[in-house]
């Protein structure tokens, strides 16, 4: 059983540009990403994941955790849960693997409340955007973090036992 969060920030903290990951994420960051989301039995995203990043299609069921529906994403599940009820739910309906793909409020949430057990963390080169997620903080308070560079991407792995 494990809960993995996955966000990729520039060097900043800046998780999105002009409200998307796009211009944050690097190529090498994209291949782990989508190789990543083929080993899961769940993703989970935020509502404001799902109005600005791309979700049309996912290997796995797709969980949007939202006030408000989602009608450009109509396979998805849209569940008005608080983060943490909506991963008990998520377990039990399709699996104890599941992958947190929100935005930094969303992810920091969910670390505060110890519901993630590793979080990946790509730092690119980019600066100037915004949501920023302090991602310093998080390294610090983890077991153990596994730190990989490839071109201009860093890849930090960090494992948490369940108290932050």
């Amino acid at each position: 059983m494990s809960v993995i969060a996955t966000i990729v920030v520039g060097v900043d903290g800046s998780s999105s540009i002009m409200g998307s990951s796009k211009a944050v994420t690097s190529t090498v960051d994209r291949e782990s990403f989508l190789k990543r989301r083929r080993l899961v039995d769940c993703i989970i995203i935020g509502g404001n994941t799902a109005r600005n990043e791309p979700y049309s299609k996912t290997p796995v069921p797709l969980v949007i955790v939202s006030r408000h529906e989602h009608p450009n994403l109509p396979a998805a599940h849209v569940w008005n849960l608080d983060p943490q009820i909506a991963l008990s739910k998520a377990r039990k309906e399709f699996g104890e693997n599941i992958l947190i793909e929100g935005g930094s409020s969303f992810i920091t949430y969910l670390l505060e409340k110890s519901a993630i057990d590793v979080l990946e963390l790509s730092v690119s080169s980019a600066t100037g955007g915004e949501d920023f997620f302090d991602y310093e903080k998080f390294l610090s308070l983890a077991d153990s973090v596994e730190k990989n560079v490839i071109s201009d991407t860093t890849f930090y792995t960090a494992k948490f036992k369940k108290q932050i």
